[in-house]
């Protein structure tokens, strides 16, 4: 009796909790930028395979899923988000894009796109010779850094 009525405690203490972190300001700005300029592809193939695996953190045409306006997931949407945009945006290539020579080098590690990612955008999910294709085309479009 006593460890149901705990449970319960615990139960109503979490949803007070879930509810009240919706109150928190950040994470709702899915804001979508018009495109401006995209890099001169290599390809129209790496464009696709670009805007399946790499757009919705690296361009201003994300898509937003419902979770990410349900805290905390949208925190750590608008987090990874602005971070991509910061490092690499392919919607404002009117801009300096320092990193866009690292882009290939991470998808040939694994980075790209990152594990969490992949099982909530199936679409993402390159095979092996899309990914081969993908590095190819983004060291043709954007420059390579070193192959390590």
């Amino acid at each position: 009796m006593l460890l149901k009525r705990i449970l319960s405690w615990i139960g109503i203490a979490l949803v007070v909790v879930l509810v009240a972190i919706q109150l928190v300001p950040y994470g709702r700005r899915h804001t979508n930028l018009p495109g401006r300029v995209e890099p001169p592809w290599d390809r129209q193939a790496t464009r696709a395979l670009a805007v399946r695996a790499c757009y919705d953190c690296h361009s201003n045409e994300t898509i937003w899923p419902w979770y990410s306006h349900v805290a905390p997931m949208s925190w750590l949407a608008q987090r990874d988000v602005e971070e991509g945009r910061r490092k690499l945006n392919f919607s404002e290539w009117d801009r300096p894009q320092k990193e866009a020579h690292e882009s290939a080098k991470s998808v040939r590690k694994g980075e790209m796109p990152p594990w969490f990612y992949v099982p909530l955008h199936p679409d993402a999910r390159l095979t092996a010779e899309e990914t081969r294709a993908l590095i190819a085309g983004l060291e043709a479009t954007l420059g390579r850094k070193d192959r390590r």
